[in-house]
């Protein structure tokens, strides 16, 4: 199956829990600051930090949404964008509301940005979501939709019983977490895809509210430091990041600090939200940058949402066999039950054998 289809379960109500990811203000103890992000938010009673679902009670910092989903689906895995994670499998997808960043071409602004009453938003514990995941037959499961790491205890909590159960799980990123959240964040996971959404310090100060250097770090603590599977996604904004001088740059730090076989997937973007003023992107632009990327060495590049030309299919990069053929979101494998190319034997880098 190739397509996406949503649903609702039977909402069960759940206590605010408590987070894990902060500490006292020293000069308040009333004040909690929150330790999940670069933002280290100050926040005061009865307020949230900057992503507007982590929040102080009576001087403890507490999670009402966690659990709360606003999205619900089952998708094919190729969507996340994961394409060398058990290509052709299915995959839950649940996201809350709120993020850590404030992107104004942010394409799920609807529920990044808006403002949801945890109480308006139905509850899926870890076990439960384990439990329809294993109840459907899909094989993993996803923290996608919005940004994940706010959620970062739900998240590792989840994870924690989809693994007990035999399942996968992935988290689709910014890459805006640091420290202890991060270290447990990325213990539990098999799969990621971070966002490198540009590579200029101005565009993460001004189009995100963020910064280059934590998603730097996060992608060179993900692919040295865990286990966990990484492939990143940079989406080209006509004029905004999608200079060939850019591209070179992001794509030679990539490969010099990651390595050659990160997979990489150059998105076109189209206009939305705060950044309606700025046509969509080229065709051409995405496949000059699939030309960079591999003159830099990445040897797996990927154009997202542009589907009339190359750029989809995994290809052998020893012997130039196509590996696996993607049309859409369908995919079909033909690598080994040893994750090697049928024709020559090369490793293709991913995970492929349950």
């Amino acid at each position: 199956m190739s397509y996406s289809y949503t649903f609702n379960v039977p909402d069960l109500p759940d206590p605010p829990r408590p987070a894990r990811f902060w500490s006292k203000a020293g000069d308040d103890p009333q004040t909690v600051l929150c330790e999940v992000c670069p933002h280290h938010c100050r926040i005061l009673p009865g307020k949230s930090g900057l992503c507007r679902v982590r929040t102080n009670s009576v001087g403890a910092l507490t999670l009402p949404y966690y659990g709360r989903y606003t999205s619900l689906a089952i998708d094919p895995i190729e969507k996340k964008p994961l394409y060398h994670f058990y290509p052709g499998s299915q995959i839950l997808s649940i996201g809350t509301a709120g993020c850590n960043l404030s992107c104004k071409f942010c394409q799920n602004w609807q529920i990044s940005q808006g403002d949801f009453s945890p109480g308006a938003l139905s509850f899926l514990g870890p076990a439960r979501l384990a439990d329809l995941a294993v109840g459907r037959q899909v094989p993993s499961v996803a923290f996608t939709y919005n940004e994940p790491s706010i959620w970062a205890e739900y998240v590792v909590d989840a994870a924690r019983e989809c693994r007990r159960r035999g399942l996968k799980t992935v988290a689709v990123t910014n890459g805006m977490i640091e420290g202890r959240a991060r270290e447990e964040f990325y213990s539990v996971l098999d799969g990621v895809n971070i966002d490198l959404k540009a590579f200029t310090d101005e565009f993460y100060r001004g189009l995100c509210g963020g910064e280059l250097r934590t998603v730097q770090e996060t992608l060179k603590y993900a692919v040295h430091e865990t286990d966990t599977w990484v492939e990143a996604t940079n989406l080209l904004i006509p004029t905004r990041n999608d200079s060939p001088d850019e591209i070179k740059r992001l794509t030679g730090w990539f490969v010099e600090s990651l390595g050659p076989d990160v997979p990489l997937h150059f998105s076109a973007f189209f206009p939305t939200y705060h950044l309606t003023d700025v046509p969509k992107t080229p065709p051409e632009t995405v496949y000059s940058a699939l030309e960079i990327a591999h003159t830099a060495g990445i040897r797996h590049v990927y154009a997202g949402n542009v589907w009339w030309r190359r750029g989809h299919s995994t290809v052998c990069p020893e012997c130039g066999n196509e590996v696996v053929t993607r049309t859409g979101f369908r995919s079909e494998s033909r690598i080994t039950s040893e994750g090697k190319c049928p024709e020559c034997g090369a490793a293709i880098p991913g995970r492929y054998t349950r």
